[in-house]
């Protein structure tokens, strides 16, 4: 029901200002959580500062120096050296990571679990904004997920896209059972089980296209991925992985081996939002398969400008940088301000 998010300022001596933001999704989904972004930034703050924020690789490898791992907490900093470095060179961000891809960018739903009746419920609702794209949450009732998963397929449209996300939900002789009951059905299936080992162990025994998401946090994750040819798609979230600069290398990767990506994050304000599609609409299609982005559900979003949603789609602003504009009366005052000593 609430995201707490952190938003940081980075000022620079020439006057330009990069904006960066990391919002996990609570405390339980991933290993992060939203007082250690803010402590984190603490900790980096002396590293980061005085340094040239355009030598966006050199502040990385200074922050990887101070704090190792821990890649939740680099990336609203990383963000932020991003967000100044499009600014400088007066570009929009995605053609800082690689060049505006033409057309928009298709948004996917998160459709929680529940009854068929109640999941068709949201996709109805959802369709009426645009959204034909729907990644629908299954997992932890393995045997009634079968017919779950067969009743929606039956109700999706021509031209409909459909995940089924597990999101770690079945263990692996579930999910063995589950996706060759349901092999017919050939839609993506999203992180079936726990951690890559157990979902090695069901890729062995299905034939569906898997996608790993929760699993990959590094780059050496990405690297067992493509060599054990552990999914025909991937979930790039920026927070978790560490940013932009480390996503922007998953991307290129991903690229050379062929696995197609969503582009997203874990949460956040348009902020966070616009960052996340401005490196989606870098990436040329079919690679780039879907982005699920929610500040249009905040209550409150204290952001100006950034990333437009616009009947399941959205486009990457024109101007520089990323082009969401933080409210600072809304925010109020800063949890913590830190400077260069003299």
């Amino acid at each position: 029901d609430r995201l707490d998010s952190t938003i940081v300022r980075l000022d620079t001596d020439e006057g330009v200002v990069g904006w960066g933001e990391g919002c996990p999704w609570g405390s339980t989904y991933e290993a992060a959580f939203a007082l250690g972004v803010r402590s984190g930034v603490e900790e980096l703050a002396a590293t980061v500062l005085g340094l040239d924020p355009r030598r966006i690789d050199v502040v990385y490898r200074a922050m990887d120096r101070a704090l190792p791992g821990h890649p939740y907490v680099k990336s609203p900093l990383d963000m932020a050296c991003w967000d100044i470095a499009a600014k400088a060179a007066g570009l929009p961000l995605c053609d800082m990571l690689g060049g505006r891809t033409p057309g928009r960018v298709r948004l996917h739903t998160s459709v929680p679990s529940g009854s068929v009746s109640e999941i068709m419920a949201e996709i109805d609702i959802v369709r009426e904004q645009g959204y034909s794209f729907h990644s629908v949450k299954v997992g932890g009732d393995a045997e009634g997920d079968i017919e779950r998963m067969r009743s929606i397929d039956s109700r999706m449209a021509d031209g409909e896209e459909l995940t089924f996300d597990v999101n770690r939900g079945w263990l692996p002789a579930e999910a063995v059972a589950a996706l060759n009951a349901t092999r017919e059905l050939r839609r993506v299936v999203e992180q079936p089980c726990n951690d890559l080992d157990q979902h090695l162990q069901v890729r062995r025994l299905v034939s569906q296209p898997l996608a790993v998401d929760e699993s990959l946090v590094t780059m050496r994750d990405l690297l067992r991925i493509i060599e054990t040819d552990a999914g025909e798609v991937v979930g790039i979230k920026l927070s978790r992985v560490g940013g932009l600069s480390v996503a922007r290398r998953m991307r290129d990767l991903c690229m050379e081996a062929g696995i197609r990506m969503n582009i997203e994050d874990t949460g956040g304000t348009a902020l966070q939002a616009s960052a996340v599609v401005h490196l989606a609409q870098a990436t040329p299609e079919p690679l780039r398969r879907a982005t699920w982005i929610c500040y249009d559900r905040l209550t409150r979003n204290p952001v100006d400008g950034g990333a437009v949603i616009d009947g399941g789609w959205a486009v990457a602003p024109d101007e520089a940088g990323i082009g969401a504009h933080p409210d600072e009366a809304a925010l109020g005052d800063p949890a913590g301000v830190y400077t260069i000593e003299e």
